[in-house]
């Protein structure tokens, strides 16, 4: 190992980095790991398929946080009455999670950076594009299409997440608000209801890959941002409905952007 990934980790700023993005999927519904991902390649020093599996557990941590933490704003019997619409994305993203975790431990940690790089890029362009700030509307497609294109998506969407480490609600939330009609709001906490089990499947899968001993490693630095996570997550959730999403989400693609150049050209 180099020195830069043995190096000793700040606990306050693993802490400080997970309250901040815990705070962002909190808000949003998201697992916040395409923030977190440069921070722990970059900041953190660790190698790009240990940086996913990190990215991984602790998107898990903001993801099964957050949805009860925005159980205030968006009641549990909204989300459970469009079961139907989780069990169609689910249909494809957990086939798509396992398969992308597998392709993810064989590639190279060169080929992992740019994949992740262009990854955020499509991620930012999604936000721009693909988010309705009113959120809601009419769905773009209704019955056996729908379905069919609801397991499409999933698929596509499960292999992203297992790839870059995250839970997916980056596409997941403008699935449910385009193809479906979901409310902005409702879409994130549907989106947190698909993540945490597609996000499951992608970790059992990398468990059986010798990488995932980076979390034993590193037992410290995931308690420390854990518990920044689930604090973020929780303020975040209390956030809700407070800061108008036509000002956050373009401020968001534009970070994607810029963490996207930075781990593109990180050795």
């Amino acid at each position: 190992m180099t020195w830069a990934e043995t190096r000793p980790r700040n606990p306050f700023a693993a802490f400080v980095g997970g309250a901040g993005i815990g705070a962002l999927g909190g808000l949003i519904g998201l697992g916040g790991a395409e923030f977190r991902l440069p921070l722990l390649i970059g900041a953190f020093h660790f190698r790009a398929l240990e940086a996913v599996i990190l990215n991984k557990a602790m998107s898990l941590v903001v993801v099964a946080s957050a949805l009860p933490f925005r159980a205030t704003t968006v009641p549990w019997e909204a989300v459970a009455a469009n079961w139907t619409v989780i069990v169609n994305l689910l249909a494809g993203s957990l086939a798509g999670a396992w398969f992308g975790a597998g392709w993810a431990t064989r590639l190279n940690s060169g080929t992992l950076y740019r994949i992740i790089a262009a990854l955020l890029v499509m991620i930012a362009l999604v936000l721009l594009v693909g988010h309705d700030p009113q959120g809601g509307g009419h769905s773009l497609l209704n019955g056996s299409a729908q379905i069919i294109a609801g397991i499409i998506a999933g698929v596509s969407i499960g292999v992203v997440a297992s790839l870059l480490g995250v839970a997916g609600g980056e596409l997941l939330i403008p699935t449910l608000v385009l193809l479906f009609g979901c409310d902005i709001k409702l879409a994130g906490s549907l989106s947190l209801a698909v993540s945490l089990p597609t996000m499951l499947m992608g970790f059992t899968r990398y468990s059986r890959d010798s990488s995932f001993a980076v979390l034993g490693r590193n037992k410290t630095f995931v308690l420390v941002m854990a518990i920044g996570s689930i604090v973020g997550s929780f303020v975040g959730a209390q956030l809700l409905g407070i800061v108008p999403n036509g000002v956050l989400l373009p401020l968001l693609a534009v970070i994607l952007l810029i963490s996207a150049v930075k781990v593109w050209h990180h050795r």
